[in-house]
């Protein structure tokens, strides 16, 4: 099948979220599935969890078949940052793992097959969640369990059309090197829709992106790797705020930096920052202690390594147990936006974080958990402005990886500025939507948590 082209996936996306339609039916239907399907997580001691052993000497976490993931640590070398040196807890999971989400058109509208999924870690129980979201132990059921629904469209594409397939990476805090392949695959045939599963346009799923916890991580990865399509709705944008925001998803708008020095910029960042990072040993790991059944820093902050014995119904297996990373306290997470000559641009920060694959990623202005910077020497840039702003335009709590990490959630915030920032300041760059879109067809890029706040932005499009 001939590949698509990018304006016309970019248009049929466009006319997939103007369709927006009432989300009263989707909140019922998820109610309901909630009630038929569940995943409940218990707090038990790290010692306690059947099929993971502690590696005699290392102290390393590793589950008995040494498969799905590790617990280990990093030791992280950064001359010239705030805190230059530190150690720490991190998941080791090398596996590529597959986020697929089907698509079909009827009658000139793409449709998005959605799961009601419950993950272990939620806070709020289930969600909205790709068609497949599966590590490679998973699907090649290590785990003995049932097979993943819908997952052969993913492994063999040739019958179908791919729209989306790029690998991404995850958070580089909590995450060594783990990487995604996300994918969305257009089917021409009919596809039986199995129990827990709904068709759903963008429209209906941008209109759900303000529900707290409800989108997954996973569904929000996905989907903001398709393009936007905004400038396909440059009619029905009315007031300032919305028309700046359509010429930002249209990449023939000016911007404030051609995207030939953005690219520059993060190879100069990535080239000149001295970043080591070393898989360790648990044991070797100052200033964390296990204690009590589990693993914390020595003053309480950051997070936890807890054991976690799960039961669910619905899953392709009932019963296990796992460790699980539990963060203190609810992250921030903020674009700054300002209109720059009619267009607006977001402010992107090269962040750079030990568990990435290529040492840095454009991520948001302001990404952090506050509390953690009472224990550091610094505050983050613009984090007062982002909080502070009554100019607000986005404003809801969601949650992260429910599969890893236990209850994490952070607050995604768009705000409006008239922040002033050199065009040669080192961290920190005006792009335009259409420049994130362009970025995002290649991989490693744009983080995990910008890529959600993109989708977020997306949804403040009109859709007329």
């Amino acid at each position: 099948m001939a590949a698509p082209s990018q304006p016309d996936l970019a248009t049929r996306v466009a006319l997939s979220a103007r369709d927006g339609r009432a989300t009263a039916p989707v909140l019922a239907w998820l109610a309901e599935r909630a009630a038929v399907t569940w995943t409940r997580a218990e707090r038990i001691p790290l010692e306690d969890m059947a099929g993971w052993v502690t590696e005699p000497g290392t102290g390393n976490l590793r589950h008995h078949t040494g498969r799905f993931f590790s617990v280990e640590s990093l030791t992280v070398s950064l001359p010239g940052a705030p805190v230059p040196a530190w150690t720490q807890p991190i998941i080791n999971q090398p596996e590529i793992g597959i986020l697929g989400i089907l698509v079909r058109e009827v009658d000139g509208t793409l449709q998005c097959l959605m799961q009601a999924k419950d993950e272990p870690g939620n806070p709020s129980g289930i969600q909205l969640s790709p068609t497949v979201q599966a590590t490679r132990s998973n699907y090649t059921r290590v785990h003995h369990g049932r097979p993943i629904p819908y997952l052969d469209h993913f492994r063999d594409v040739s019958p179908h059309e791919v729209l989306v397939d790029i690998r991404q990476s995850e958070q580089g805090a909590w995450f060594y090197r783990k990487r995604n392949r996300n994918m969305v695959v257009e089917v021409d045939a009919d596809v039986p829709v199995l129990d827990g599963f709904r068709w759903l346009t963008l429209g209906e799923i941008s209109a759900l992106m303000s529900v707290p916890d409800l989108v997954n991580m996973d569904a929000r990865t996905v989907l903001a790797c398709l393009p936007g399509g905004g400038a396909a709705l440059a009619a029905a944008a009315d007031d300032d705020f919305s028309a700046a925001l359509v010429r930002s998803a249209d990449p023939t708008a000016a911007s404030a930096h051609w995207i030939g020095d953005v690219l520059s910029w993060i190879t100069e960042v990535r080239t000149r920052t001295e970043l080591r990072a070393a898989l360790g040993s648990l044991a070797d790991c100052p200033d964390w202690t296990r204690a009590d059944g589990r693993i914390v820093h020595r003053d309480g902050g950051f997070f936890s390594v807890v054991g976690a014995s799960v039961e669910a119904v619905g899953r392709e297996v009932g019963t296990w147990c796992q460790p699980m990373l539990e963060p203190v306290g609810v992250g921030v997470i903020g674009f700054l936006v300002r209109d720059i000559g009619g267009v607006l641009h977001v402010l992107a920060h090269a962040r750079i974080e030990p568990g990435y694959a290529d040492t840095a990623e454009l991520a948001p202005t302001v990404q952090c958990v506050p509390e953690t910077y009472d224990r550091l020497p610094v505050r983050p840039r613009f984090l007062d402005e982002v909080l502070t702003s009554p100019r607000l335009r986005f404003d809801t709590v969601l949650s992260e990886e429910g599969g890893r990490f236990l209850g994490a959630r952070n607050r995604y915030l768009i705000v409006e500025t008239d922040a002033e920032v050199s065009p040669d300041d080192p961290e920190y760059r005006w792009l335009t939507v259409a420049q994130f879109e362009e970025l995002l067809r290649h991989s490693f890029y744009v983080n995990i948590q910008a890529r959600t706040l993109l989708l977020c932005l997306r949804s403040l499009i009109p859709r007329g």
